[in-house]
């Protein structure tokens, strides 16, 4: 009788919700006691464990997600499928660096928890099982790093939490999920483009990228001093691309001398670029050197701006890569 080959699954725990107990406050629970909690593993498939970090996402940083990049790479190149567990907070933010950082070998699944276990209705032991059953599917290899949480399976660069607590929580706007998981089997309905760098990108070089969320009368205070302190900025302006006239001279002035780029802090749809073209317009900023986010929204602008920074590229090449993902 043939024996049914083994496909391994490499899960790493950050924290988050999902291991919490007695509020969060209390030890968290390990990284075995969440697997143990989310039921049987898949026949065939053998789960190894790692204790990465016991953090709430909120305090991870982007040195933290280099080193969970190193060793997601050194499982996939091993042929492991991966679980990334952590909290919501920031679930989407890891799950597209990951995307940007990681090669293309095996499913990379991000997931996490709403509830804690000891709520009514924890969510965690079955996004986690979903996770796995996702991670341990060869044919899930090419869709890049997804988020599963509430059996739906999101492209990284299209996730976001949309809801504070909700179990439906993660949605992705303008795209919807590339799938779902059905009696503990992935069904994938889309598959993303191609990666979303030219190749794998280094998060370990050192960068400074500002987020500013421009909201009415603002008068540009929050990009005083940007100049000095950063090395990228992201702006993420009103509607399709537009910002008050009187900012049009300050982002034109830091445009020429760091890259700027022009997001929508609508959180959904594309960057617009010929269809107003007054003052303040998208034509008017993306003339003046902005750079357009296209379809990302402004904090993943933000990372994909970092991330091409920390490895190192110049103007030229961040400007292509933002051209890139408009396509």
């Amino acid at each position: 009788m043939a024996t049914m080959a083994t496909t391994t699954v490499s899960v790493f725990t950050l924290g988050g919700t999902i291991s919490a107990r007695g509020g969060g406050s209390s030890p968290r629970l390990t990284g075995a006691e969440v697997l143990a909690a989310a039921g049987a593993v898949p026949p065939g498939v053998e789960v190894e464990v790692h204790d990465v970090r016991r953090l709430p996402s909120s305090s991870l940083t982007f040195e933290d997600v280099a080193d969970l990049a190193g060793r997601v790479d050194a499982a996939t190149a091993e042929g492991h499928g991966v679980v990334v567990v952590q909290g919501t907070d920031t679930l989407e933010e890891t799950a597209f660096l990951l995307d940007l950082a990681c090669a293309r070998r095996a499913p990379v699944v991000v997931t996490g928890a709403m509830r804690r276990p000891d709520l009514p209705g924890a969510d965690g032991p079955a996004n986690l099982a979903a996770a796995v059953a996702v991670a341990a599917d060869p044919g899930c290899a090419d869709l890049g790093v997804v988020a599963v949480l509430a059996d739906e399976i999101h492209a990284a660069r299209h996730v976001r939490k949309a809801h504070t607590t909700s179990v439906a929580a993660f949605a992705s706007p303008g795209a919807g999920p590339l799938g779902r998981v059905v009696e503990g089997r992935p069904r994938i309905l889309l598959r993303p483009a191609g990666p979303p760098a030219d190749r794998p990108l280094n998060l370990r070089g050192a960068a400074r990228v500002a987020l500013v969320t421009l909201t009415l009368g603002d008068r540009g205070e929050l990009l005083e001093g940007v100049e000095e302190r950063f090395d990228g900025l992201v702006v993420a302006a009103f509607g399709a691309g537009h910002v008050p006239t009187w900012l049009v001279d300050p982002l034109a002035a830091l445009a020429a001398r760091m890259p700027v780029v022009l997001a929508s802090r609508t959180g959904a749809g594309p960057l617009l670029s010929e269809t107003y073209r007054g003052p303040g317009s998208e034509h008017d900023m993306l003339g003046r050197g902005l750079l357009p986010a296209g379809p990302l929204d402004a904090p993943k602008a933000r990372l994909l701006l970092h991330a091409l920074l920390a490895d190192g590229a110049d103007h030229a090449r961040v400007a292509d890569a933002f051209r890139a993902s408009n396509g």
